[in-house]
């Protein structure tokens, strides 16, 4: 099985992935890509996207980035956000690559687009299972 199939295959099973609406685009050992279309439930009461979508989204991205740099299963141990933009769209991607790797974790990276307008960046780490 293709790493991308692998990677999917674990995406979809997610119960929470698939409430919120999230989809795998792209996963390799190098990075991710996952996107968001945006509905008026992810939105805050001024029309722009909330926190915590944004904040899942970068979860999302840098777990499955550093699982698949690890070669494992893996777990965020803990991630630090910064919110740069509000994020008004259509639509969200997150992009992730790990930066350092060892046995056990993965220090990863992550960038949140709403459409081309970096919206937040994100840096986690993630833990081998």
């Amino acid at each position: 099985m293709e790493i991308f199939d692998f990677a999917k295959q674990i995406f979809d099973a997610q119960p929470f992935t698939q409430l919120l609406g999230a989809d795998l685009l792209e996963a390799s050992p190098d990075g991710v890509v996952v996107a968001l279309d945006l509905a008026p439930h992810h939105l805050q009461q001024h029309g722009i996207v909330h926190g915590g979508v944004l904040s899942t989204m970068a979860d999302i991205a840098l777990a499955f980035a550093g699982g698949l740099a690890m070669g494992s299963d893996a777990v965020t141990s803990e991630f630090k956000i910064n919110y740069i933009r509000p994020a008004k769209g259509n639509g969200l991607i997150a992009k992730a690559q790990a930066i350092g790797v060892t046995k056990r974790q993965a220090l990863v990276r992550s960038e949140i687009f709403c459409g081309e307008t970096l919206c937040c960046a994100a840096q986690g780490t993630i833990l081998k299972v």
